[in-house]
């Protein structure tokens, strides 16, 4: 089996669907990489993404908003042949986003943005209380390239 490409939004969009949390990539002030598995909400090709206004996700953010923002789903150990090692492999499909993160300020916009997160999770929209809105960091990515590959598929 070979890995393949995947080039269609469709693809990407099923994909994103199937994933319980991401894992957004950034580098910190050292020039380290740091990467955390995040809650997220997709919609329309935009990923949504939210946390508390302080920590080292944000200062890092604040001053380097470059994300890698991976996806996987659909793992299947599979074997050529049971007895010989080097014939096993994991089928799998995924996704890569690239880009800058901006910050949502707008409290109408971080309302849509947090019922985009909350109805991936839910299948449902909620009321929220201002001070809650305000306090909340919320940014999306509207991706620069987004890749993808599928092995197995």
């Amino acid at each position: 089996m070979r890995h393949r490409a995947i080039f269609k939004q469709e693809d990407f969009d099923e994909i994103i669907s199937k994933c319980v949390v991401c894992h957004v990539s950034m580098v910190d002030e050292n020039g380290l990489p740091y990467v955390l598995p995040m809650n997220f909400g997709y919609r329309e090709g935009v990923l949504y993404l939210h946390s508390a206004r302080q920590g080292k996700k944000l200062d890092i953010l604040t001053q380097r908003p470059d994300v890698c923002v991976a996806f996987s789903t659909d793992y299947v150990l599979r074997y050529q042949n049971e007895e010989v090692a080097c014939s096993w492999g994991m089928k799998y499909r995924s996704v890569l986003m690239y880009g800058k993160v901006e910050f949502i300020e707008v409290e109408g916009e971080k309302i849509d943005a947090m019922n985009v997160i909350m109805k991936k999770y839910t299948q449902r929209e909620f009321p929220y209380n201002m001070p809650a809105i305000r306090e909340v960091c919320i940014y999306r990515l509207v991706p620069a390239r987004v890749t993808g590959r599928a092995y197995g598929y």
